[in-house]
């Protein structure tokens, strides 16, 4: 009897060939550096590093980040070293691993977001931009770019004028219709939607009866944003064909696999790595023993395999 060929974990997002669909959120392990130390970044399908505005940005005074039952908020305030430090610091030391580094970019306008992406355009080893869409657009009286169709359409426009990089939108989930937010990133020229971004929350200290944040609220992540992100997952695959990153809450294998059942090509693993940050790595190989164990050829049999049920 010969023995089964290992699975391919390989994936496309669109035009991007991934090794295998484990990727590192922004945010969560700064530009690789310091993870790097602990997790061998070349097993990995892709890291998308923090998110890079046009100038550094110092980011929020502290408290930024306060533990919740079942996961974390966090106010940073984007800080950043800016696209030039990036670019000529970071960077070099990202090309050293065989992995897909993916720029999470933003700005405070439609201007700022063009400018970031055309530097990146020309930037060796930057293989694809993910555009945070949850900031606010300042000209327009402070609206965030995610939760206006129009808006996010125009920011995404000008960004795909800006560069030939593959270019994905991760959605901000505080709409009242995802569906119709994800086909304004797709009519604006985004070839990937990312989803979910987190969710806005607060926590009080009780003794001091003060916001455990300085910013009153904060972006809440970590396993209990599972079941809200599959969900808007769900949703955005019923409106939109493009290929979809699945994020929020996965801290176990079973979470990545629900995400490509639900129809992620891809996920990015967020919270998990602050609290066991060799988890990405090994969940690769628990994918790649799952594969065989189920018989499985090649992930694309799973994307988006949801067996829904019978209605009436």
């Amino acid at each position: 009897m010969t023995e089964r060929r290992p699975a391919d974990l390989g994936v496309d997002v669109g035009s991007l060939r991934l090794k295998n669909p484990i990727m590192l959120a922004s945010g969560t392990v700064g530009y690789g550096e310091e993870i790097g130390e602990l997790v061998d970044l070349s097993e990995l399908g892709g890291i998308v590093v923090k998110g890079l505005s046009l100038e550094p940005v110092t980011g929020n005074r502290p408290q930024r980040i306060a533990e919740t039952p079942g996961g974390m908020l966090n106010s940073i305030g984007l800080q950043n070293v800016g696209v030039e430090a990036f670019v000529r610091d970071k960077l070099p030391n990202l090309r050293r691993y065989d992995t897909r580094v993916i720029a999470n970019i933003w700005g405070k306008t439609v201007q700022d977001y063009a400018a970031v992406a055309a530097r990146l355009d020309q930037a060796e080893g930057v293989h694809a931009l993910e555009l945070n869409v949850s900031c606010p657009n300042i000209k327009e009286g402070g609206i965030s770019f995610g939760t206006d169709p129009k808006q996010l359409h125009e920011v995404t426009a000008a960004a795909r004028a800006a560069t030939s990089k593959p270019l994905w939108v991760k959605l901000a989930p505080g709409v009242t219709d995802i569906g119709l937010i994800a086909r304004a990133a797709e009519e604006g020229g985004a070839d990937a939607l990312s989803a979910i971004n987190t969710i806005r929350g607060m926590m009080v200290n009780v003794e001091s009866r003060a916001p455990m944040l300085s910013t009153v609220f904060g972006g809440y992540s970590g396993p209990g944003l599972l079941p809200i992100a599959l969900y808007l997952l769900f949703e955005i695959r019923k409106a939109t064909p493009l290929p979809l990153i699945g994020i929020g809450g996965i801290n176990e294998l079973e979470h990545v696999l629900q995400f490509m059942i639900v129809g992620a090509c891809a996920v990015q693993i967020g919270t998990a790595n602050f609290y066991d940050p060799t988890f990405s790595s090994r969940v690769v190989d628990e994918l790649a023993q799952w594969c065989r164990n189920h018989e499985i050829d090649s992930l694309a049999e799973l994307v988006g395999s949801l067996r829904l049920p019978r209605q009436g």
